[in-house]
């Protein structure tokens, strides 16, 4: 039987003490499948939680972890296009609902998964995509076009932030503005492309906001967290406007303010990339693929180690400071 390598928890807690590298028979695609050599994982902060136990005890008695990679197509299952083998391709949702992630050499999963990956985008490009990417697709276009509206995108130096920015720009949005914690974030999300630079962290941060656009409120804010942030949403938001939320860490059961937002007609929206609409998800990855084919998009890249050295990207989407992606180098020569 053919083996794989495989970084693998039994068991949740801290990633130096549960993450260990095995070796564990290579998996066959089934029906609708293919089997995917993975030359770079994507780490993200839902992979490091899961990890820890923060949102559920394990679900599997044996997990590898992280939804996002890239590789090429080794083996396809029945049913599927022989023309896919040798495909190079990034994937999305590669451990939600399942045990095997994409933490390892190979990982077979629903051929859906495995989107094309343009001619030109390297894998580690790839990689970074599926959860942060989409997210911030999502968020942004969710309730319409962006053309010539105002976006805050709270976060800019973050993954999703930074996508945002990014995307923001590229549909034609007459302003993008972003918060950061410091100046070292503002100059990169300055780099993203953000117009306006806020510092969350000084005071009189909504005022800050409303001058930097002109004392206009902005239509849609990005919002990384949504009870953190729910009295400065209500100072900057206009009439109509949206907040599409994909984290509330800090109050995680926040108070909302109905009356007051019912009454100036705002939308809150919750967004969670694992549990996408179908339309949504093909318009996401559309619109990926063209700006990766165009080499439109930046994919700034914070550490990336070898599949041995798993727990430290771990504890780098643990910390605060990271700016960038943190990815998994498993394989060479894919």
């Amino acid at each position: 039987m053919a083996k794989m390598r495989a970084m693998t928890y039994e068991r949740t807690g801290a990633a130096r003490t549960v993450l260990e590298l095995r070796e564990l028979p290579r998996p066959e695609p089934g029906p609708g499948e293919v089997l995917v050599r993975v030359a770079v994982s994507g780490v993200n902060p839902s992979d490091a939680k899961t990890r820890a136990g923060a949102r559920a005890p394990i679900a599997y008695p044996l997990v590898i972890p992280h939804s996002d990679g890239a590789g090429r197509i080794e083996a396809v299952g029945a049913g599927v296009d022989p023309a896919r083998l040798g495909q190079r391709v990034w994937l999305w949702n590669a451990a939600w609902g399942r045990a095997f992630g994409s933490c390892a050499e190979f990982v077979a999963l629903p051929e859906a998964q495995a989107v094309p990956l343009p001619d030109g985008a390297s894998y580690a490009e790839g990689a970074c995509l599926g959860i942060p990417a989409q997210t911030a697709h999502r968020c942004l276009f969710a309730d319409g076009p962006v053309e010539g509206l105002r976006v805050l995108v709270t976060g800019g130096a973050g993954a999703v932030g930074g996508y945002a920015v990014q995307m923001a720009r590229l549909a034609g949005a007459a302003q993008v503005l972003t918060t950061v914690s410091g100046e070292a974030k503002a100059a990169f999300a300055q780099s993203l492309g953000a117009q306006a630079v806020i510092n969350y962290r000084a005071p009189a941060v909504a005022e800050a906001v409303l001058a930097a656009s002109g004392g206009q409120r902005v239509d849609r804010i990005v919002e990384v967290e949504f009870g953190g942030n729910l009295a400065l949403s209500r100072a900057v938001l206009a009439d109509n406007g949206v907040i599409a939320a994909y984290g509330s860490m800090a109050d995680p059961e926040p108070v909302l303010p109905f009356y007051p937002m019912m009454f100036a007609g705002q939308v809150l929206r919750m967004v969670l990339v694992y549990k996408l609409p179908e339309a949504a998800r093909a318009a996401a990855i559309a619109d990926l693929n063209r700006w990766l084919a165009a080499s439109a998009l930046r994919h700034p890249v914070a550490l990336s180690v070898p599949l041995a050295e798993t727990a430290a990207a771990h504890e780098a989407v643990e910390g605060s400071d990271r700016m960038g992606a943190v990815l998994v180098e498993v394989a060479e020569g894919v």
